[in-house]
């Protein structure tokens, strides 16, 4: 079976980011597909690079980046809410003028077309809200 994920809460203030991520592991685990993870509104903290928890919590932005290239996934973040938000590629920040980018890999920046499209293709879409 093939599923899209989508997560809405930041990785640190809610339980999402992690049962979405504990839940994509066991999928893969199942050996059914991901076609992708497509992180919105506060999710988009899970992207970006300057995380630093506490060396006795889960880095959760690095644990999905090890997922993500342990298996091919395509970890998409809205672009909308990720300018809005402060998590720039670098790209997005060249074009809003700022000094430096935080988009980690394999992160990248895409719109809600990617959502839909990810609606298409899946089986199932299952959300992890805040």
């Amino acid at each position: 079976m093939i599923f899209s994920i989508v997560v809405t809460g930041a990785p640190y203030s809610s339980q999402a980011a992690d049962s979405a991520l504990r839940y994509c592991k066991s999928l893969l685990k199942l050996e059914h597909q991901i076609h992708r993870v497509f992180f919105y509104a506060d999710a988009v903290h899970n992207g970006s690079e300057l995380a630093a928890p506490p060396q006795d919590e889960t880095n959760i932005p690095t644990e999905w980046a090890a997922l993500s290239q342990a298996h091919n996934l395509d970890l998409v973040v809205c672009i909308a809410a990720a300018v809005r938000r402060g998590v720039l590629d670098e790209s997005e920040a060249s074009r809003y003028e700022k000094s430096g980018h935080n988009l980690t890999s394999p992160f990248v920046l895409s719109g809600l077309g990617q959502l839909v499209e990810a609606g298409i293709v899946s089986d199932r879409v299952v959300t992890f809200g805040a």
